[in-house]
């Protein structure tokens, strides 16, 4: 063999013993990575606990080391098909709650889907745990059924809008 043919033969070696070394330590990450994963086990939830006279001073405590929940979830109960018996008359089935669980109080606007610029409907503000009902709409509008949109406004202390939301709704006059 001449001096190149072995300085070929050696840098091959070389090669292939980088190469075999790197796959060697991947393999050992891969393999602490699992030992390391394998006695997790999944984090279970935490229910609710019903306060009583016993246990109210508990509660409280841990309450109060709870982990703060970021402002701006919302959680909707609501009809989504609002029936009037005339253009102006107040609705029977019609109503928006605010659920104790929501980090927000919220108002909402209601639009018609072809126009979304000028609301039919602007709501007081819900705090959380309330509940409108008997909703009226503040334009009246013709006998039929129409596409609406309502857009929620999740807001702060101070009625600044934190986040908004956008449902979809239908608005049926009957006379």
């Amino acid at each position: 063999m001449g001096k190149k043919s072995q300085a070929k033969a050696g840098m091959g070696g070389l090669i292939i013993g980088i190469v075999a070394a790197v796959i060697i330590i991947g393999l050992i990450g891969i393999i602490i990575y699992l030992l390391n994963s394998r006695g997790e086990e999944p984090e279970e939830k935490q229910r609710n606990v019903v306060v009583t006279s016993e246990n109210v001073e508990d509660i409280i405590a841990s309450m109060e080391l709870a982990e703060y929940v970021e402002p701006g979830y919302y959680s909707a109960s609501m009809t989504n098909q609002w029936h009037f018996s005339k253009g102006d008359a107040v609705s029977e089935d019609a109503f928006v709650e605010n659920l104790e669980e929501n980090t927000n109080d919220v108002y909402f606007d209601v639009f018609l889907a072809s126009d979304e610029t000028t609301p039919i409907l602007e709501s007081p503000v819900i705090p959380r745990g309330a509940k409108l009902d008997n909703i009226a709409l503040d334009t009246p509008l013709e006998k039929g059924t129409y596409d609406c949109v309502m857009v929620y406004h999740l807001v702060d202390e101070n009625q600044k809008t934190v986040s908004t939301l956008r449902v979809g709704i239908t608005v049926i006059v009957e006379n």
